[in-house]
């Protein structure tokens, strides 16, 4: 009489410097073992196979109920396997190109078979990400990203660091045309704004911001910008973030994106500047923390336009620093 002849289970086996995929059948770990080591050419000792989907470890138990085809995973003792997950890890972390352009092809190709909303917007995004050019600087290694864009700026940085330039200048003018000081002062509060003038001046207006080249830049060396969420939050919840560096498209999405001042400055700052002109009696005003306030990351906020909360913020300059600690100034007669 014969024995019960166990039949063969065929898998799909991969190791993990190895990204081919084998089919073999075997009718025991041990018997999966031994071909996986041959065929990836790795010593059997402290070898191991586990799920490519979670990194569970197989049994012989667990083998005999296992599916067929399941995608499994060889490994060493000296490696370690946490499911699918980590094949993003090491792909984020490649700077391969020819891994990057296998990996659009395959976006690609997935998109035009895919009619779910949700997965089309994932893989539209994901495309659109990979197919930057964020390592390109000059006008001539990326015509496209300045189209639109006077030909007097010839890299990214100088564009980029001239609009953030722009937004300061804009909130510089903001406070320059303030109509709430009375003629009594507004010669005095005229002279502070132009003390603040000199000292925007001095650091080109804070354009070092968008400046990916610059130490104090809010973005990454590549040029990246992460949302630091609203005013009253310590983080963004939804890691919105952006490279305007890469592409024409982001470039003018990243226009979208606000420099949010956390105490406001129509609301709060400016009026406080005013009001503090008026009422100083022979005190000098603290000229640099209104500047401070303004125009640097003090009290800026860099956030994605969802983020950006147009309510009132309820935040008041600190009264303490309004005026500086030293002597009094002589009032002007003008001001008697």
């Amino acid at each position: 009489m014969f024995g019960h002849i166990k039949k063969p289970k065929c898998v799909k086996l991969r190791s993990l410097d190895n990204k081919q995929k084998y089919g073999i059948a075997a009718t025991s770990m041990k018997e999966l073992l031994e071909k996986g080591c041959e065929i990836f050419e790795l010593c059997p000792a402290g070898c191991r196979v586990c799920l490519y989907e979670d990194g569970t470890e197989l049994t012989e138990d667990y083998f005999r109920i296992l599916p067929g085809n399941t995608q499994l995973i060889l490994l060493t003792k000296e490696q370690a396997w946490s499911g699918c997950i980590c094949d993003i890890s090491l792909l984020l972390g490649s700077s391969n190109k020819q891994t990057t352009d296998r990996l659009i092809e395959s976006a690609k190709s997935l998109l035009s078979d895919e009619n779910a909303p949700k997965r089309r917007k994932i893989l539209q995004e994901l495309i659109h990400n990979l197919s930057d050019n964020a390592e390109a600087e000059d006008r001539e290694c990326d015509k496209d990203w300045f189209k639109g864009i006077d030909s007097r700026f010839k890299t990214k940085s100088d564009y980029m660091k001239y609009n953030c330039a722009s937004r300061v200048r804009g909130y510089l003018k903001e406070v320059k045309d303030y109509t709430g000081v009375s003629l009594k002062v507004q010669g005095e509060y005229q002279r502070i704004v132009a003390t603040m003038v000199e000292q925007l001046k001095t650091v080109k207006y804070n354009g070092c911001y968008f400046d990916r080249r610059e130490k104090d830049s809010l973005c990454t060396q590549e040029g990246w910008f992460s949302c630091q969420g609203a005013f009253d939050a310590e983080k963004c919840p939804s890691f919105h973030s952006i490279n305007p560096y890469g592409n024409c498209e982001s470039r003018i999405l990243f226009s979208t994106w606000n420099l949010d001042h956390r105490i406001e400055k129509k609301r709060a700052i400016i009026p406080t500047l005013a009001k503090a002109v008026e009422i100083r009696n022979g005190r000098e005003i603290n000229w640099e923390y209104f500047y401070s306030l303004l125009f640097t990351r003090e009290n800026l906020k860099l956030v994605h336009i969802a983020c950006h909360e147009k309510t009132c913020h309820n935040l008041e300059c600190d009264g303490s620093k309004v005026y500086t600690k030293g002597k009094r100034r002589r009032q002007r007669t003008t001001e008697a």
